[in-house]
């Protein structure tokens, strides 16, 4: 019997070791300098394909860009008749990376920065169809996604068009201890193919990370820790055995004292 009890002791301490959690696994940015001349806070946005872009041309002569802000409205089949306040139409940029644009026509503009874009649109508009035009665009359906080992996971529109990996994390609602945070899983489309990139939220070089702004679309991976990953995986029976041996080990405790 006495034997069996120490047996218990061992493994139910084995348990307990093995579901702690250093603070050195925990806290960030406690790893490393910060290499300033690698720290950019400039961010250009990429136009992708599957972007939806609200282009808006203005120009003082209002009736030559009115061809080029088509609003766009629903109609009722029934009555023929429109339905809802008019709003300006988007473009979907195609796999191709095209779009339609009024009067002008296709127009390859993915892997474009958004400057880019906006010098082509004037280079096209100016001088046979408006004189000194204002060109703004807004991608539409701007996401980032945040899965796996924090408080709430999920898909987040960022209308500002520009985010962090940190500030990304903070609207999922931070790591759950549980979470790696030198294994963190970065997931890109560049030039049509997915990229992963690896950052390390321990380290101080996050700021110099290629991830460190966020693109359209990236989606942020959190890995659970090996502890996580086996309570995950450990049945009931094993959680029944360890609560009925902790209520033993009490039990004698306290019969022998």
């Amino acid at each position: 019997m006495k034997n069996w009890i120490n047996k218990s002791v061992r493994l139910y301490v084995l348990v307990l070791i093995c579901s702690c959690v250093s603070k050195k696994e925990i806290i960030y940015f406690q790893n490393d300098e910060i290499d300033q001349s690698k720290v950019s806070n400039s961010y250009k946005t990429i136009i992708k394909p599957d972007d939806l872009l609200q282009i808006t041309v203005t120009a003082l002569d209002t009736e030559a860009v009115r061809p080029f802000n088509l609003a766009s409205v629903s109609y009722s089949t029934s009555s023929n008749s429109a339905n809802g306040a008019a709003q300006q139409q988007s473009y979907l940029v195609d796999n191709k990376g095209e779009i339609d644009f009024p009067v002008i026509g296709k127009l390859k503009i993915g892997g474009l920065r958004r400057d880019e874009v906006i010098a082509l649109l004037i280079d096209k508009l100016e001088p046979d169809y408006i004189k000194n035009p204002n060109i703004n665009i807004r991608i539409t359906n701007y996401k980032v996604s945040v899965f796996g080992d924090v408080a709430r996971p999920g898909r987040y529109n960022i209308p500002n068009e520009r985010i962090t990996i940190l500030e990304a994390i903070a609207l999922a609602g931070d790591l759950n201890i549980s979470g790696q945070r030198n294994n963190i899983l970065v997931q890109r489309e560049e030039d049509g193919k997915k990229v992963e990139y690896k950052v390390n939220l321990l380290s101080k070089e996050i700021f110099t990370s290629p991830v460190y702004y966020l693109q359209q679309n990236d989606v942020v991976y959190v890995k659970p820790n090996y502890a996580r990953i086996q309570s995950a995986s450990s049945n009931s029976s094993t959680s029944l055995f360890i609560s009925i041996t902790g209520l033993l080990i009490t039990i004698v405790s306290l019969l022998t004292n």
